[in-house]
């Protein structure tokens, strides 16, 4: 029987997610967890067989969330679930240590299938995620500036270059104006970029945004 953590700070997904793996007879949802330090605690305490791990929750940052458990438990397979497309996300997760990257829309027996493969030792992407990961690998012998982002400034900087000002970002991560005025200088500093225009401008240019 597979045990499955599942970290995730939508109840509605929660509940979703416990039913397809209750009609599933060899996985059980061992615990929840609604936020990235309730991850880092129960993988702490108790043992699981994958963690299924939303990309935007609170308080810390799921690729954050990722870094540190593939740190403290570098065995223990972690299937990353989002809401954004593959483009975004996805290679950077992969690159980080995640076991698998499945958005939120992708069908019941696709999770189902994801969760045997990683549990098992493998990977799980999809078919179109597949190709993307090859040109990657032919193409990136350099890394690109948004490589050197910390998870959570990688996700600040999306969130620039989708529109959304300082204070809509802060209060959707839960954080102050000033934190995250703070993560926008480091991003551009990094960068070795001007403003949120050339942000937004490289962002698109790299499928980063919609």
């Amino acid at each position: 029987m597979l045990k499955i953590l599942i970290a995730d700070d939508h109840p509605v997904f929660r509940r979703g997610l416990k039913q397809i793996i209750a009609e599933t007879p060899d996985m059980v949802v061992a615990d929840e967890a609604t936020n990235g330090w309730e991850v880092l605690s129960k993988v702490r305490t108790s043992d699981y067989d994958v963690v299924l791990l939303d990309i935007t929750m609170p308080g810390k940052d799921g690729l954050d969330v990722l870094t540190r458990l593939k740190s403290e438990k570098p065995r223990l397979p972690v299937l990353m679930l989002s809401m954004h497309p593959e483009e975004q996300y996805a290679v950077r997760a992969l690159k980080l240590g995640a076991s698998g990257y499945v958005t939120k829309e992708s069908a019941p027996d696709e999770l189902v299938v994801a969760i045997r493969k990683v549990s098992t030792g493998g990977k799980y992407v999809s078919s179109s995620l597949a190709e993307r990961l090859a040109s990657v690998v032919q193409e990136n012998a350099e890394q690109l500036p948004h490589e050197g982002l910390s998870g959570r400034e990688y996700r600040v900087m999306c969130m620039i270059a989708s529109g959304k000002t300082v204070s809509e970002i802060a209060k959707e991560l839960s954080l102050s104006v000033k934190t995250i005025s703070t993560y926008r200088f480091r991003i551009l500093e990094k960068m070795k970029m001007k403003n949120n225009a050339e942000l937004t401008h490289y962002a698109i240019n790299n499928r980063l945004v919609d």
